[in-house]
């Protein structure tokens, strides 16, 4: 079993396959990398190869077969997982429900701003040690997202720029008073996992964008009722077909230095002295932190 640094296999962009999206076709000489990290196993092998000539490294959030609730996903495992094979940025495909009548089934929203509704979950790498606050005012790197909006558009898919994705714990969807309450504060879309993927990889200083796939109008809809399971299955399907094809044009574009900030977001947000840091969190944290702390 890898063990999550210094491997030979570097890949260059991540990609995160969410409700729908258990696998990336067109991989050319790709294969499974199995990792541990400090915090544990991430959901999945990560399926590394090329993808239009550039490396990728391609996780299933829930597992293949869909066996991890959202509740149960070890978000740490899985962005640091993705930093040790040396990515750089992160697509981030998610099943998302509509809170607003623009945003109709089989577009794709790219949201800029993120609310958290989830309860409990761990969201940073810190803390034991070493504690860092990172500016999150901004939390999708605008750069990243502007590629893939242009790229959408480009091929013919309905894509929105912009927007707030509401986080909430589920598994269960919504009830109708929620949904009301989410659409009076002028949310645009909710899901149930990328809130904590931005925070970590923001820490981690990588880019990270949330394509979000919207698949039906969320429950405060009147026709939300008469939407059979088959439909959604449907629209799943074809978002994941429109989502596989719009990643293949982006990482075709993601090419030469970063020009945005993303990758220097520690630099000034590691408050704890370094004297007192213990070498413990030196050793778990020195993927993220080695360069500002030294070994």
């Amino acid at each position: 079993m890898e063990k999550g640094r210094n491997l030979e296999r570097r890949a260059r962009i991540g990609v995160i396959g969410g409700s729908g999206l258990y696998a990336m076709p067109g991989f050319e000489a790709h294969e499974e990398v199995r990792l541990t990290t400090p915090f544990g196993d991430p959901s999945d092998a990560y399926i590394v190869g090329k993808l239009e000539d550039v490396e990728v490294a391609f996780l299933a959030r829930h597992g293949r077969g869909h066996r991890l609730s959202p509740s149960e996903l070890n978000f740490r495992a899985n962005i640091y997982g993705m930093k040790s094979l040396g990515v750089e940025q992160i697509l981030s495909l998610s099943a998302v429900g509509s809170l607003k009548e623009e945003h109709k089934p089989l577009d794709f929203v790219i949201p800029d701003q993120f609310f958290d509704r989830t309860r409990g979950r761990i969201s940073t790498f810190f803390g034991d040690g070493v504690v860092a606050h990172v500016s999150f005012a901004d939390p999708v790197c605008s750069r990243l997202a502007e590629v893939v909006h242009r790229s959408a558009q480009e091929i013919g898919i309905s894509s929105k720029r912009g927007g707030t994705y509401l986080c909430m714990e589920g598994p269960a969807f919504s009830t109708r008073a929620e949904s009301n309450l989410y659409r009076s504060w002028g949310m645009d879309v909710i899901g149930m996992t990328n809130l904590q993927e931005a925070k970590l990889a923001r820490e981690a200083e990588l880019c990270y964008v949330t394509m979000a796939m919207v698949t039906d109008y969320d429950c405060w809809h009147e026709e939300h009722d008469a939407v059979t399971v088959d439909q959604i299955i449907d629209v799943l399907k074809k978002n994941a077909a429109n989502a596989c094809e719009l990643v293949r044009h982006v990482v075709g574009r993601l090419w030469g230095e970063r020009t945005c900030k993303c990758d220097s977001a520690l630099r000034h947000a590691i408050i704890t002295d370094r004297a007192v840091i213990p070498q413990a969190a030196k050793d778990r944290l020195g993927l993220l932190i080695g360069k500002y702390i030294g070994s």
